[in-house]
């Protein structure tokens, strides 16, 4: 496989961001070449500077103007993107930019609890609020429906009744942390090794 840029779109704490920046670090293989935000303050920047990787941030009127992304991304020969817990919507000419090279994070088992709103604590509600037995994590590619994408990976796991929405999103969340670098890992050889 050819060494391969990655850039991960973040626009909240991070964690899953310095997870595969630390999954990838000393990779000969895979580079995390840049992490973008739509916030500012989206303590993931601090977390990618520390780690010593660039950062951008682009609010919205930016990520959606292709005059500005475009080249941010080829000053950084960005060959895929992660979404790692970023929230607006990716605009269409990144994604007919980056064809089936770009893939997000979803906290729940798509199809259910995905499309507009469907959001962190908001999924978890509402697959509380549904007392569903099971909830889980989805890998899917990004297309121009919001969380309408190719399922590319899911892991689950068993909830109880007692499980509170906080609880419901650390079981979640501990399955990103320990499942989701490989995934982007497995998709990368497969893209990249034709």
């Amino acid at each position: 496989m050819k060494k391969v840029n990655i850039a991960i779109f973040v626009s909240g704490s991070g964690t899953n961001c310095e997870n595969l920046i630390r999954y990838f670090e000393g990779s000969d293989r895979v580079i995390c070449a840049l992490v973008v935000s739509n916030k500012a303050d989206a303590l993931a920047l601090e977390r990618a500077t520390r780690l010593g990787v660039p950062t951008a941030v682009t609010p919205k009127a930016q990520l959606n103007d292709p005059q500005v992304m475009l080249p941010l991304l080829r000053e950084h020969a960005i060959d895929f993107i992660v979404l790692a817990g970023f929230l607006p919507l990716v605009p269409d000419f990144l994604i007919d930019a980056f064809p089936r090279r770009i893939v997000n994070l979803h906290p729940a088992l798509l199809p259910k609890y995905g499309g507009k709103g469907m959001w962190g604590h908001h999924v978890h509600e509402a697959v509380k609020a549904a007392g569903e037995k099971e909830t889980g994590m989805t890998v899917h590619w990004v297309t121009p429906v919001c969380d309408g994408g190719e399922i590319i990976a899911q892991y689950r796991c068993e909830l109880s009744p007692d499980d509170t929405v906080d609880d419901i999103a650390e079981k979640e969340h501990q399955l990103e942390m320990a499942h989701f670098p490989q995934v982007v890992e497995r998709v990368l050889l497969a893209t990249f090794s034709e």
